[in-house]
């Protein structure tokens, strides 16, 4: 996603916590400001005109917290985009039907090991953004998963993920990656 952000704006910021990626942030991307520290102890010394929280809020004690404090980093008018994994992501709904999780909410020994603490399908993720005080201006999905990461990485080809991610944006609802983007309102 950095290569990706650098693409649209030379004056990017990441925050992230593990030292680790962290370091390779550095090394990879030499003109990005990378701060090593967890969303709650990010203490900005401007604000910004969009805040991407990909892959965050899953990993968070109490998001509606962090999605108030985050809208507080924006200028007026500014976005704040989060994308989470999706529990009613196909894969998901699949692995309860074959008995592999009793649930799509349930966090497997790969989510533990990721630090999730939550699985969002798209309503609870708008209700975190309502309950932080923020209107949604849009949500969606992305990337149809019909199967496991190593399962895709050993056989797809570039034209099928390409045809996967589109299928995800037709399909939100079972997608595997979902978001909301909120635009914080102009005084």
């Amino acid at each position: 996603m950095t290569a990706v952000l650098l693409n649209q704006t030379n004056d990017l910021t990441v925050v992230e916590g593990a030292p680790y990626f962290c370091e390779i942030l550095r090394q990879r991307y030499p003109s990005v400001k990378v701060i090593e520290t967890l969303f709650e102890n990010f203490k900005p010394s401007r604000q910004y005109d969009v805040i991407v929280m990909g892959h965050v809020l899953e990993h968070v004690t109490d998001p509606v917290s962090i999605l108030r404090l985050a809208s507080g980093w924006l200028i007026e008018g500014g976005i704040l985009l989060a994308a989470v994994p999706n529990a009613r992501s196909i894969h998901r709904e699949a692995a309860v039907l074959m008995e592999i999780i009793p649930t799509i909410y349930y966090l497997n020994e790969a989510d533990l090991h990721h630090g999730h603490r939550r699985v969002y399908d798209l309503d609870s993720l708008k209700t975190d953004f309502v309950n932080a005080g923020l209107s949604i201006h849009t949500s969606g999905g992305y990337w149809l998963k019909p199967l496991s990461n190593a399962q895709i990485e050993e056989s797809w080809t570039p034209k099928m993920l390409e045809a996967f991610m589109k299928l995800g944006e037709r399909y939100p609802e079972i997608a595997a990656e979902i978001y909301v983007i909120s635009r914080k309102k102009q005084r």
